[in-house]
């Protein structure tokens, strides 16, 4: 599957599981992705997005984002949107 690198992880959040990512592609709701990094590797389909608490459906480059993970991410990881 076909990659395209969209954004870093800038933040991790425990409570609850959240990521912030600085984005650099474009980003939609409904894509799918894949965090990367020296430990981090999942892939999942993005179900909402915010900005400053509030949903937004697409991210450009340049926004920060705020996205629900499965499981932990790292600070630095990167984050590819799958395409078909």
């Amino acid at each position: 599957m076909p990659e395209e690198i969209v954004g870093k992880v800038s933040h991790f959040f425990a409570q609850p599981v959240v990521v912030g990512i600085e984005i650099t592609g474009v980003l939609r709701v409904g894509d799918r992705i894949q965090i990367k990094g020296h430990t981090t590797d999942f892939q999942m389909d993005i179900e909402s997005m915010q900005i400053e608490n509030v949903n937004i459906e697409e991210a450009k480059p340049g926004d920060s984002v705020g996205i629900k993970v499965p499981e932990r991410a790292r600070e630095g990881d990167t984050v590819y949107k799958l395409t078909d």
